[in-house]
């Protein structure tokens, strides 16, 4: 019954987001925990006479591994790959280097038969992708960018140089987008972002989830220097500690929840679209224009941010201005 209900956010996904034609070759990627969401999504490429491939893989030991090397050939050969998958191989060279020989990609990661149905995918992605657009062009580059809370964040950061990325789920040969999240996102220049972020929203990483309580990170010349809180800020220092790679602390993208579907439910995408949040990656940044290659990325996210760049407000409380 569950596969039913599936087919509407099925269709959404592969007609409205990937933009699928006949004649296409669309590989998913996928692990067993999820093949149900992965046979979906084949029905209705197959429906619109594009031919998919299941590819199932066994689940990464942390997010930001690499697929298998066929699996990362075989989406780079691709016209269209969709990624079902539970640890995240978003902020990975294969995702970088299939985007660059032209395939293009809908990351589902964390995603359940229950997000297939409702949250963020009954989301009207058209309408959306106008402020997400306009929101990435103001952070686009700009020479100081100021990010507050009402929950305590006070962080500033250069993006001097760096593209600003609009993710709003439909993607073009090239292109890469997460899904039911609709994001702007730049990556701060390595280095100069300087500051205190307290996270009030989620960290869906780890088990953490849905924040109990809020984590707060003391950041120093673009690096986590010390984090504090309660046990969920205990759960992300000794995760980050035990991966013994310095690049995990680093402040590697600034995005902007812009999605009204979304809602807190402690999974990733759901939860860092929900409309009016910010929040701060960490780790892995070359996917999104950075440099760094790091061993994870995670994102912390607060509520009702306030951007303000080289002098213009671009979100108040959580209500975009532009």
């Amino acid at each position: 019954m569950e596969n039913i209900y599936m087919s509407r956010g099925a269709s959404k996904v592969v007609n409205t987001c990937a933009k699928v034609q006949p004649g296409e070759q669309v590989l998913i990627v996928t692990e067993l925990s999820r093949l149900s969401i992965a046979q979906a999504l084949a029905t209705e490429v197959y429906r619109v006479g594009a031919e998919p491939a299941i590819c199932i893989m066994e689940p990464r030991k942390q997010d930001g591994d690499e697929p298998p090397k066929e699996i990362a050939a075989a989406m780079k050969a691709s016209d269209v790959f969709l990624n079902v998958v539970g640890k995240s191989i978003t902020h990975t060279h294969a995702v970088k280097e299939a985007i660059a020989a032209g395939s293009r990609g809908l990351v589902l990661t964390h995603f359940t038969e229950e997000m297939m149905i409702h949250g963020g995918i009954e989301g009207d992605f058209e309408e959306a992708k106008k402020v997400c657009v306009a929101m990435a062009q103001g952070m686009a580059g700009a020479e100081k960018i100021v990010l507050t809370s009402p929950s305590g964040t006070h962080l500033e950061y250069s993006a001097k140089g760096r593209r600003g990325n609009h993710l709003y789920c439909m993607v073009e040969p090239g292109q890469f987008s997460t899904l039911p999240t609709v994001e702007a996102n730049v990556s701060p220049l390595e280095g100069t972002a300087n500051g205190v972020i307290v996270a009030d929203g989620s960290i869906p990483y780890i088990g953490i989830g849905v924040l109990e309580e809020p984590v707060t990170l003391k950041v120093e010349n673009g690096r986590i220097v010390d984090i504090s809180g309660g046990r969920q800020a205990k759960m992300l220092a000794d995760n980050l500690a035990s991966k013994n790679d310095p690049n995990v602390y680093n402040i590697a993208e600034h995005g902007v929840g812009l999605n009204p579907k979304c809602h807190f439910c402690g999974f990733m995408l759901e939860d860092e679209g929900v409309f009016g949040t910010c929040h701060i990656g960490i780790g892995t940044s070359i996917t999104l224009g950075g440099k760094v290659k790091a061993s994870c990325h995670y994102d912390v996210i607060m509520k009702d941010g306030t951007i303000v760049a080289d002098g213009k407000v671009l979100m108040e409380n959580g209500v975009p201005k532009v």
